[in-house]
C-alpha cells in the first residue's frame, strides 16, 4: 500500500542526505569536534552512543534560542525527533505525545502516558509538567515505553530535565536578558557560589512578561485586552559533599503565573475547509465572557548518595505542591439576551472555570546500584508514590456571568513499585542489558455537587487497583570503536484512568494499558568526532489504550477504550561541522498511528465535515484506522549556525532554526474543519560574542514568516479553535561572570 513504503522513503531521503553531508564535511579536515553527549537516560551518566534506545537530547545555545523570546514549554514540539507538544491551557497543562501516543484529556485529574522527570522527581500531574525550563544542564527525549527504571507512566516515553547543579570550589554564573515584540521580556540567570570546600549553592531565576496584544472587541477597552502574562520562577540548590563517599544535594523550587488563559476563538474555521475564515485577525477577539489565569507552584527534593567500595545507596524525596485557577469562555463568542450572538452563530454559550485546590504529591525512592569494574552493572530499587487533591469545576450563568453551579471532584493515588536491572559486557563489543518492575497503582475519586444537571447515571465514587510487571532487554553492538549497533524490546504499562461525573457526561473509567515495542538503530561518530548520527526504526503496539471522546454533537466528554492501537516508523539525528565555523544539526521523524478497534465509535462534530463511517447510533462514527489525534507523520527540525572570528577574539554569528509537523486530527474522529495543517516555523538570530565568549548580544525573530494556523480545536457545537504565537522581533544581551 502507498502509505506503507513512507518509511522507506524517509530512509532513502534520510541516507542521500547523509550521503551528500558527508562528501561536504570530508572537504573539512581542520573542521571543529563534537563533545561528546553525556546522559542518564538509564539512571548512569554514558555516553549517549552506548545507550541502547533512541535519544534526542536539548541544551546549550539551542535551548538558549528557543528561550530568548518568552515562550513556554511547548517551544520544546517538534525540536526532536517524533515529539509533539500542545495544550487548550495556555502556558499551563503541556500535553506531550511522543511517537504519536500521549492523551489528549483536559481534566486536572488526566493522566498521560509521556512521564516528565524533573531533577529526577516525576512530575505527575499535568499542571506540573509545565514548570519553565532554565538553567539546564540537558533536556533528554527518551522514546519509550521506559517501565523499568523510571516511576510513573512512561509507556509513550520520558521527557527528562536535568538542572545544572551546584559546583564544589566555583564562585560564577551569567544573566540574561531579551526584549521583544508585545513588550515580551525575558530574563534569566544563576549564581553558583560555594562558601567552603565541601558545600556550594545555585540559585537560578527565570522571570518572562508580556503585554496584552488581542483586543477583545465585545468590551473594547483597555481593561478587556487579553494574552499576557506574567511567569516568574526560582530554583535554590544546596550541595554538601565533604567526601567522595556520600553527597546531599536540596533543591527548592516556585513559580507563580498570572494571565490569560488559552483564548478560544469561535468559528474561526471557514466551513468545508480546515482554512481561516476570511479576514481573520488574530489581535482580535469577541468573548462576552471572562478570561484569567493564575497559577503557584512549590516543590522540594533532597537527593542522597552513600558510595561504599563495591555499591552506593541513592535516596531521592520529593515533594510537590501546586493550585491553579483557569478560566474561560468556552463558546469563543458572545449570546446577548435579545439573542444575537457572534462570531458566527452560537448556539449556547458556556464560561467555565477550573481549580486545583489542596494539592499534595510525596515521591521516595530508594536505589542501590553496583560501583567498580567488571563486566556486570546492576542496579535495584524501591519506588513510593502518593498524590491526593480537589478540583472546584465552575459554570457560570449566561448573560449575567455569576456563578451557577459546582462540581468538587477528590482524587487520591496510591502506588509502589520495586524494580531491578542489569547489564553484563560479554565481550568488548557486546553488551546486554535487561531489567523487571513490578507495580502496584490504586486510585480513588469521589464527586459531590447539587447541581441537578450532573450526570450520575454511572455513579459518583470510583476506584481502581492494578498491578502489572513491565520489562525491557537490550543490546549493543560495537562494530568499530565510533560504530555501535542496537536492537530493544519493551514493555510498558500505565494504570487506570478515572473521569468524573459533570454536566458533560457521566463518571467514565478506562482500564490499565500496556505497551509492548520493538526498536533497531546505529548509532556512530563520524569523521574524526566531527560529525554524528542515530538511526532507528521502531515498531509498537499498545493494547487497551485510554482515549479521551470530547465534544461531539452533544457536547459530552468520557474515557473510551481502543483494543488496540499501533505505531511505527524512522528518526534520525545528524550534527556536524561542515567547515571550522558552519555547524549543522538536522533531525526528523516519520510516524504512521492506527487506531485499531471495529467496534469503537464516538460522536461526531455537530457543524464540521465528517469524514468517517457512521455509526449504528445517529450521530456517532467509527474510527478504526484513524491516526491518533495529535500525532503528525512528519517532523522535521533543522539549526545551522555560521560563526565568523574576528582578529580581536571576539565572533559575529548568524543562527536559525526550522521546524516542521505535517497534519495533524484534533480529535479521535477524522473531519475537514477539525484538522490541522502542516506548520512550517522558523527563527532567525545575529549576534556578536567578545572577550572570549563572555558577553552576547543579538537581534532575534521566532516564526518569522508569521504563520498563523489553527493548532487546536474546541468540539463545542461551533468551529471554534486556537491557534499558534505569531511572530515576534527582539534583542536580548547574556553576560557571563
Amino acid at each position: 500500500m502507498p502509505h506503507q513504503a513512507a518509511p522507506f522513503a524517509l530512509t532513502r531521503a534520510s541516507l542521500s542526505i547523509g550521503l551528500a553531508l558527508a562528501a561536504l564535511a570530508a572537504q573539512a579536515q581542520e573542521a571543529s569536534v563534537l563533545a561528546p553527549v553525556t546522559v542518564t537516560a538509564e539512571r548512569r551518566a554514558e555516553n549517549a552512543k552506548d545507550v541502547p534506545m533512541s535519544i534526542s537530547t536539548l541544551g546549550g545555545e539551542k535551548l538558549d534560542v528557543l528561550n530568548s523570546s518568552g515562550e513556554d514549554i511547548r517551544m520544546l514540539s517538534g525540536r526532536v525527533p517524533s515529539l509533539n507538544i500542545e495544550s487548550s491551557f495556555g502556558r499551563a497543562f503541556p500535553r506531550f505525545y511522543i511517537r504519536g501516543y500521549g492523551n489528549t484529556d483536559f481534566h486536572l485529574n488526566a493522566s498521560q502516558p509521556v512521564s516528565l522527570i524533573y531533577d529526577d522527581v516525576v512530575q505527575e500531574n499535568p499542571i506540573l509538567k509545565g514548570f519553565p525550563a532554565f538553567d539546564l544542564e540537558r533536556i533528554e527525549v527518551l522514546a519509550g515505553p521506559q517501565g523499568t527504571l523510571f516511576g510513573r507512566n512512561t509507556p509513550a516515553g520520558v521527557v527528562k530535565f536535568d538542572s545544572v547543579k551546584p559546583q564544589l570550589k566555583k564562585n560564577e554564573g551569567y544573566g540574561s536578558i531579551s526584549y521583544g515584540s508585545f513588550g515580551t521580556t525575558n530574563v534569566e540567570g544563576a549564581w553558583n557560589a560555594s562558601a567552603s570546600p565541601d558545600f556550594a549553592a545555585r540559585v537560578s531565576i527565570q522571570s518572562q512578561h508580556r503585554d496584552d496584544w488581542v483586543d477583545n472587541n465585545y468590551r473594547p477597552s483597555q481593561t478587556d485586552k487579553l494574552e499576557g502574562y506574567d511567569d516568574n520562577a526560582i530554583r535554590l540548590q544546596a550541595l554538601y559533599q565533604p567526601s567522595s563517599s556520600f553527597s546531599a544535594l536540596g533543591n527548592v523550587h516556585m513559580r507563580d503565573l498570572k494571565g490569560t488563559a488559552r483564548l478560544f476563538r469561535a468559528n474561526i474555521i471557514k466551513k468545508g475547509s480546515n482554512d481561516l475564515v476570511d479576514g481573520f485577525d488574530e489581535k482580535s477577539v469577541t468573548i462576552d465572557g471572562k478570561n484569567e489565569q493564575t497559577l503557584s507552584n512549590f516543590g522540594s527534593s533532597l537527593r542522597l548518595r552513600w558510595a561504599f567500595d563495591t555499591v552506593a545507596l541513592n535516596s531521592i524525596t520529593g515533594f510537590e505542591h501546586l493550585y491553579t485557577y483557569s478560566r474561560g469562555d468556552v463558546d469563543g463568542g458572545y449570546l446577548n439576551a435579545d439573542g444575537t450572538s457572534g462570531p458566527g452563530t452560537i448556539f449556547f454559550p458556556s464560561e467555565t472555570s477550573d481549580a486545583l485546590n489542596g494539592h499534595r504529591q510525596y515521591s521516595q525512592e530508594f536505589r542501590l546500584e553496583s560501583l567498580g569494574g567488571g563486566p556486570l552493572k546492576w542496579q535495584s530499587g524501591v519506588y513510593l508514590f502518593r498524590e491526593s487533591y480537589l478540583i472546584d469545576s465552575i459554570s457560570y450563568a449566561a448573560i449575567s456571568h455569576v456563578y451557577d453551579s459546582s462540581v468538587q471532584t477528590r482524587q487520591t493515588n496510591n502506588a509502589w513499585a520495586v524494580f531491578g536491572s542489569a547489564n553484563y559486557q560479554f565481550t568488548p563489543q557486546l553488551n546486554v542489558r535487561g531489567g523487571l518492575r513490578y507495580t502496584h497503582d490504586e486510585k480513588y475519586l469521589a464527586t459531590t455537587t447539587a447541581d441537578t444537571n450532573i450526570d450520575r447515571t454511572a455513579g459518583t465514587t470510583a476506584d481502581t487497583s492494578d498491578s502489572k510487571v513491565s520489562w525491557d532487554l537490550s543490546g549493543t553492538y560495537a562494530l568499530t570503536p565510533d560504530l555501535n549497533l542496537y536492537a530493544r524490546v519493551a514493555t510498558g504499562f500505565r494504570a487506570s484512568s478515572l473521569q468524573n461525573a459533570s454536566a458533560f457526561g457521566p463518571q467514565s473509567k478506562a482500564g490499565p494499558e500496556t505497551n509492548t515495542s520493538y526498536e533497531a538503530g546505529v548509532k556512530a561518530d563520524l569523521w574524526n568526532k566531527r560529525a554524528r548520527a542515530a538511526f532507528s526504526v521502531f515498531h509498537y503496539d499498545v493494547k487497551d489504550q485510554q482515549l479521551s471522546a470530547v465534544g461531539g454533537d452533544q457536547n459530552k466528554t468520557q474515557l473510551v477504550t481502543a483494543k488496540k492501537a499501533q505505531g511505527q516508523g524512522v528518526e534520525f539525528n545528524f550534527d556536524a561541522y561542515l567547515t571550522d565555523t558552519l555547524l549543522l544539526g538536522l533531525n526528523g521523524s516519520y510516524n504512521m498511528t492506527k487506531i485499531k478497534d471495529g467496534d469503537l465509535v464516538v460522536a461526531g462534530c455537530a457543524q464540521c465535515t465528517m469524514n468517517d463511517p457512521a455509526g449504528a447510533l445517529p450521530g456517532t462514527f467509527h474510527i478504526d484506522g484513524n491516526p491518533l489525534p495529535q500525532a503528525p507523520k512528519w517532523i522535521g527540525n533543522v539549526t545551522l549556525r555560521y560563526g565568523m572570528p574576528t582578529a580581536s577574539g571576539g565572533e559575529y554569528f548568524v543562527y536559525t532554526d526550522w521546524a516542521y509537523r505535517s497534519k495533524i486530527n484534533f480529535f479521535l474522529y477524522e473531519s475537514t474543519e477539525f484538522t490541522g495543517k502542516s506548520l512550517l516555523t522558523g527563527g532567525l538570530r545575529l549576534g556578536y560574542q567578545w572577550a572570549n565568549g563572555k558577553y552576547e548580544a543579538a537581534v532575534f525573530a521566532r516564526n518569522i514568516t508569521n504563520e498563523i494556523q489553527v493548532v487546536g480545536g474546541i468540539d463545542f457545537n461551533n468551529l471554534t479553535g486556537f491557534i499558534n504565537e505569531p511572530r515576534t522581533f527582539g534583542a536580548q544581551f547574556k553576560a557571563n561572570f
